[in-house]
């Protein structure tokens, strides 16, 4: 479990909705862009829901382990899109088997 620090205050939610959220966040810093996440969480208090982020280039976001409340925070689907999406924001790779065009390695002046 981990507490995620945003604002002034944090949530509690599960070490993989952390990881992504924090993962999908500098994604979207990098490219300049903001998305609205939601994701299971506890609050301080102990009350259990669900939040909506909005995380992008501005977002003051950290992270710091907490101790586990026994409580289900995982969402598959929330963690998977997340990484999905932060898939699609990287820039493409080039394939091994690709040939680099004739050319490509020319100096320009």
């Amino acid at each position: 479990m981990q507490k995620l620090y945003y604002a002034s205050g944090f949530i509690l939610v599960s070490d993989a909705i952390c990881d992504a959220v924090l993962r999908y966040a500098k994604a979207l810093a990098d490219v300049g862009k903001s998305d609205l996440v939601s994701v299971p969480s506890m609050s301080d208090e102990g009350l259990r829901g669900e939040v909506r982020l909005l995380v992008g280039p501005a977002s003051q976001i950290f992270s710091a382990p907490a101790l586990d409340r026994g409580v289900d925070l995982e969402d598959e689907e929330a963690v998977a899109s997340m990484l999905d999406k932060v898939a699609r924001l990287q820039p493409a790779k080039a394939h091994a088997d690709e040939q680099p065009l004739p050319g490509a390695d020319a100096d320009f002046e």
